[in-house]
């Protein structure tokens, strides 16, 4: 079976699973709330254990003067570990998240001819776009609101390291993110975390790769398998390590400062994201279809207000198919622009790779130059489009962007991590809408209508030799 070929059956798959009665659906509230807190990792368990480690740091903070330097070290413990183990999984999952995703997109351009060269070339064009405009937004707005955290501040070490790279000259910046594209080993790249070059030579492995015969391509699936089963555990046990960074870094950062900058980080992202998908999208919708953008998404509600509700791209793909199917795109183009963009239109997640990003090296007292921001950029496009559909696997790629640009993934992550369900369903929402609106301008794009696919199907059907 082609690549296209196990899309469309995923996407038929999802399309009647996601059809069938879902037993939470008609499961009393109190009876769903119970067994989402039993969920492993579920984004309740999480807010909960946020929950009970701020009133646990506020109440001890407020009881105890002089907490002994000692105790939010130790307590740091759990949660150091388990973000060691999630910063050990990034290089797994990237690579073969970029090898697959290249061999799919190749194999789609290659049998899906015009249309799926129109799709895949529209998904990445907007995922540039507004990864580009999240930057210049960060940049010129959010970062100037982001304020250091009393007792956030780097240590000796991670000083350090900023200190020589704020020490480069512009020509310099420019050498070495040109420089950082090539390995001159890549075990050596390996070694020392070079990640835009392992993602440059993930994609050239990626499209060099014959087929799916490939023993390579069979070694970089097994080993996505594995990588998959572990995050999926560390995401289980995340609730523990979320609990312990927060109350550890509870007795050392200053609280109001914390929810001062978590509030910009949220409000900047859903601001951010509701700029591309009030502005931009329709934009370009109006400009190809010449049509009102905003009554088109507006039929399309039921998909998006799916989409902020599960959290999740592909649970609502029969609704998003539906909607388009409804605004008179023929099915053929609407299942496979649809399915397509259920993989790699992930729009709402590339505006949030900055915020975090930025916000993270913000309140440590970091600032990046513009060599860095070219990376974050760079890499944000790959990620989105490499996105897999492990849950909160986009906590492991923030923490690969960060890491590229050396900005410390310490306690401050913790809280990120307290707050991404509430943020994931606005990017969900996001990435749904821009599905919406692709399916019909590539549609205006391709040429293809009904009378085509109809005249093709009768033409084949001429063709084929009686019995």
């Amino acid at each position: 079976m082609s690549k296209p070929q196990e899309v469309s059956a995923q996407s038929h798959v999802a399309f009647h699973e996601a059809e069938r009665p879902r037993e939470d659906a008609i499961r009393p509230w109190h009876q769903s709330l119970f067994a989402s807190i039993k969920e492993p990792g579920s984004a309740l368990q999480i807010v909960i254990a946020a929950i009970l480690a701020i009133a646990i740091g506020v109440s001890v903070s407020a009881t105890v003067g002089d907490i002994p330097e000692a105790v939010p070290i130790i307590l740091k413990i759990p949660g150091d570990l388990w973000l060691r183990a999630l910063r050990a999984t990034v290089l797994p999952l990237i690579v073969t998240a970029i090898i697959l995703a290249m061999q799919n997109l190749k194999s789609m351009a290659k049998d899906g001819a015009k249309l799926a060269r129109w799709t895949i070339a529209w998904y990445i064009l907007t995922t540039i776009l507004a990864v580009v405009y999240s930057m210049i937004l960060v940049d010129l707005v959010w970062r100037r609101l982001f304020t250091v955290v009393d007792g956030g501040s780097l240590d000796e070490a991670d000083q350090a390291i900023v200190d020589e790279r704020s020490e480069n000259k512009p020509h310099d910046i420019v050498v070495q993110v040109f420089q950082s594209f090539i390995p001159s080993n890549i075990f050596s790249a390996l070694a020392n975390d070079n990640l835009l070059a392992i993602l440059v030579t993930a994609v050239v492995v990626g499209l060099l790769i014959k087929g799916p015969d490939s023993s390579l391509l069979r070694g970089a699936k097994e080993l996505e398998r594995i990588v998959s089963i572990v995050i999926t555990f560390l995401i289980n046990i995340a609730p523990i390590g979320v609990f312990f960074l927060i109350l550890a870094n509870l007795f050392t950062l200053d609280i109001e400062d914390i929810g001062r900058n978590l509030g910009i980080l949220i409000g900047g992202s859903v601001a951010s994201m509701a700029i591309h998908l009030f502005i931009i999208l329709p934009l370009l919708f109006f400009v190809i279809v010449r049509k009102n953008p905003y009554t088109h998404w507006m039929k399309g509600s039921p998909a998006w207000v799916t989409a902020w509700g599960t959290a999740s791209s592909a649970a609502t793909l029969p609704v998003t198919l539906r909607c388009v199917r409804a605004s008179g795109v023929p099915e053929t183009v609407a299942k496979f622009t649809v399915s397509l963009g259920t993989l790699i239109n992930m729009d709402g997640t590339a505006i949030y790779f900055p915020m975090v990003v930025v916000f993270l090296a913000a309140t440590q007292g970091m600032t990046l130059n513009a060599g860095d921001y070219t990376i974050i950029v760079l890499l944000s496009t790959l990620s989105s489009i490499a996105t897999t559909p492990i849950p909160s696997s986009s906590l492991v790629l923030t923490v690969m962007i960060a890491n590229s640009v050396g900005v410390p993934i310490t306690g401050m992550y913790a809280l990120v991590i307290a707050f991404d369900w509430l943020i994931d369903r606005f990017r969900t929402m996001v990435n749904v809408s821009g599905d919406l609106f692709a399916a019909t301008i590539l549609q205006k794009l391709s040429g293809i209508n009904e009378e085509d696919i109809l005249e093709d199907s009768l033409e084949g059907t001429r063709r084929e030799p009686r019995e």
